[in-house]
């Protein structure tokens, strides 16, 4: 084997161990298993051309079907264009301007793919072969053939940088933007890949793929820690929605019916001051743990942990039509825990409990704040008659507005019990009406 071919089959086993590295890592991400997609078609359209077609060309022979060694080429440019598109959709704002370009982009390398179909023998002589020579050989009038194809790729390579660094400009989602650079920065090497002669090509290539490693590498860093976070404070439906839409879109500002759940522990203050700060906090980091596997347990996103007092989210970011019986069903599961966890806690001078509101509303939800801090916050009647339920509540009741039983049946409603009890409330004029949850 030649070495540059030794060369070019080490760029192959780059591509492809890139491609196996997203399609492990990520493989949930729509955006990661494109371009997973992409880095395995570079690959095996180098391992091909290297192992197949450059030894069946030397020998002069250029069957009928030889086009069908272009189709992984044509795959990678539109697989990677992909990529680039669904990394747009993590942008709020408009984007048909970077989305024509793309697309353009598509068009050109299917163009290539074509044609190669159309006319292999051409492509072989003129575009393939050409590189594998010197430039002494190469011969003016060749120059239009060898355009006919290497102007579709390097221009789609070079439409997909210009709109890859529009995307960037316009904040995509942080993690995709560490993946976006790297491509812009990554693209021009690999379209100089494409018309270098083949003893420079490996090289151009490589750095490519490297300076995309590195990206890569960022990306997976930044995945990573905002995993950590949303594993422990947030619902696997939120952390599926941000994987697939980005933080900002995901987040946006949006107007929804939810219900909102509000828990806290009874004695609590009494209880710090007779406690040492430590045992304290212990009792709080078990607390929280216990109110945030009910959370994950019933699609509920925790909105805030202030001391002992958690406000927890039913229908946002993810909206459910279900979210009233969810909160429900989130409200008993808050009251188990909670009620095993003050049992064991307490003692014969101090004793903890816990008691949990339910309300349901319009409610505006989205990311607020300024610079690196940011909130994902909630505003709307429901989020303060859910507080006010829950200050009224006693030990193990859970008291739910009216609003969020009407129209379940008893069953699907947690086994209400029959009497509805008449609630004065601060800030409210008139008594509210609620239900007691029967205990399970």
């Amino acid at each position: 084997m030649h070495s540059d071919d030794a060369a070019l089959l080490v760029v192959a086993m780059l591509a492809l161990g890139l491609a196996l590295s997203f399609a492990v890592a990520d493989r949930t991400a729509p955006t990661s298993r494109a371009m997973a997609a992409a880095l395995a078609s570079i690959g095996a359209a180098v391992a091909l051309n290297v192992l197949v077609a450059a030894p069946m060309h030397a020998r002069h022979e250029v069957p009928v079907w030889d086009g069908v060694f272009a189709i992984p080429e044509t795959l990678a440019v539109v697989f990677a264009v992909e990529w680039l598109l669904r990394v747009l959709r993590t942008i709020p704002e408009e984007r048909l301007g970077e989305e024509a370009w793309l697309r353009l982009a598509q068009c050109l390398a299917v163009f290539y793919g074509v044609v190669s179909l159309a006319l292999p023998d051409l492509r072989a002589h003129q575009f393939v072969n050409i590189l594998r020579h010197d430039s002494a050989d190469i011969h003016v009038p060749e120059y239009p053939a060898f355009l006919l194809f290497a102007g579709p790729l390097v221009g789609a390579l070079l439409l997909s940088g210009y709109a890859g660094l529009r995307a960037y400009r316009r904040h995509p989602d942080r993690a995709e933007a560490k993946r976006v650079i790297a491509f812009v920065a990554g693209a021009p090497f690999l379209a100089a890949a494409l018309i270098l002669p083949v003893h420079a090509a490996p090289f151009a290539a490589a750095a490519g793929l490297i300076v995309f490693s590195i990206g890569a590498v960022r990306f997976h860093v930044a995945q990573g820690r905002r995993a950590e976070f949303m594993a422990r404070f947030l619902a696997p439906q939120v952390a599926e929605m941000v994987l697939r839409h980005g933080v900002e879109n995901a987040m946006r500002v949006r107007t929804l019916e939810i219900s909102v759940v509000c828990c806290d522990l009874r004695g609590f203050t009494a209880f710090t001051v007779e406690t040492h700060p430590r045992q304290v906090i212990e009792i709080l980091r078990e607390y929280y743990d216990a109110v945030g596997a009910a959370a994950a347990a019933h699609a509920g996103t925790i909105k805030d942990q202030a001391g002992d007092g958690v406000l927890l989210l039913v229908g946002a970011p993810i909206p459910f039509t279900d979210h009233r019986a969810r909160a429900l069903d989130l409200a008993r599961e808050i009251r188990r825990r909670g009620q095993e966890l003050t049992q064991r806690r307490s003692n014969d001078r101090l004793h903890l409990g816990i008691g949990v509101g339910v309300a349901t509303g319009t409610v505006t939800v989205g990311v607020i704040g300024a610079g690196s801090r940011h909130e994902y916050t909630a505003v709307g009647p429901a989020v303060n008659l859910a507080a006010r339920l829950c200050a009224e509540a006693a030990h193990g009741e859970v008291l739910a507005h009216q609003q969020t039983v009407a129209g379940l049946d008893e069953q699907r409603a947690g086994g209400l019990q029959s009497q509805v009890r008449m609630l004065r409330l601060k800030g409210y004029p008139e008594p509210e009406a609620c239900h007691v949850l029967a205990d399970d």
